[in-house]
């Protein structure tokens, strides 16, 4: 079996034992891959080596899932395929999608944002990219809750104003540079600025850039995932708080799937082809629970 990401971040660090404990209850052998640059590139290079490897079934992050759709459906006519974390497009060939529900988690962090703006205020968007599925979603959620509405697009929503959403290739620098760009820009009234990172070194990224701006605790962060220093900033209050993940079970569930769709057998997969797994809202009251229980998943 293979385990396919689609960054190098600690985030997966935390999939990858899931991946072992399922590998070692079912018996099985799973390739965790983690691309050194996070490109679609990259991805392409690992499943096809991968593919000459023999594995049996793959679960793939896909990072630019509309251009990398084809290149995939083609992999799924060999091997079983399921996605974990960013899905492809509706459509594919892919046997199931296995995951956080994106949307609602960015409908949280919507709720975050008005938690720490009540009357209302500007905010700012970063990722890695708006190509993968997962970080449309989640914008998309954040919109629609800040609004009230679906399919929001905004400058205006609601009582809230969108800046931009800022991209950086899944470059954790290039995400703290266009920070301090935009509180150079939009840095006035710092009380009624909030900052949302969708990616998991998105938020520890935003707050060195505030604090390099002598601006934590003013302007608001909320994030996704639980990066050491995202959990370290909500205990020191320079972040409201952080959608996580489990992705421990994205790892588990993902193998001990593959080794049933290997085996032939497709009961596994959910009707409607989604598996989804139960997101977490982690905040000052509920942090440093949530951090013993990650030391103990990470040991």
């Amino acid at each position: 079996m293979a385990f396919v990401t689609n960054n190098p971040y600690e985030f997966w660090t935390i999939a990858k034992k899931g991946t072992e404990k399922a590998a070692k209850e079912l018996n099985v052998t799973v390739e965790f891959r983690m691309p050194p640059q996070g490109s679609a590139a990259e991805q392409r290079q690992i499943v096809e080596d991968l593919l000459v490897q023999g594995v049996q079934g793959i679960a793939i992050s896909p990072v630019d899932p509309a251009n990398q759709a084809e290149f995939l459906d083609e992999v799924a006519e060999n091997v079983p395929l399921i996605t974990q974390d960013s899905d492809l497009p509706t459509g594919s060939k892919r046997l199931c999608f296995l995951g956080t529900n994106n949307y609602q988690a960015g409908k949280a962090a919507g709720r975050l944002v008005k938690e720490a703006l009540p009357d209302g205020g500007r905010l700012a968007i970063f990722v890695g990219s708006m190509d993968a599925q997962n970080a449309i979603d989640r914008r998309q959620g954040v919109l629609d809750e800040l609004a009230g509405k679906e399919q929001a697009e905004g400058p205006e929503l609601g009582k809230y104003t969108l800046i931009d959403t800022f991209t950086d290739d899944a470059k954790q620098e290039v995400c703290k540079n266009k920070a301090e760009d935009a509180l150079v820009q939009h840095g006035q009234d710092p009380e009624s600025l909030c900052l949302v990172g969708l990616w998991a070194y998105n938020p520890p990224a935003l707050l060195a850039a505030v604090k390099d701006q002598g601006l934590a605790g003013k302007v608001k962060l909320v994030g996704f995932d639980e990066n050491e220093e995202t959990l370290e900033g909500i205990k020191e209050g320079q972040i409201i708080g952080t959608i996580v993940q489990q992705p421990f079970e994205f790892g588990y569930q993902a193998v001990k799937m593959l080794k049933s769709l290997a085996q032939g057998d497709k009961s596994v997969v959910p009707a409607g082809g989604e598996l989804f797994i139960d997101y977490k809202v982690i905040k000052s009251d509920n942090v440093e629970a949530f951090h013993d229980e990650l030391r103990r998943l990470k040991e």
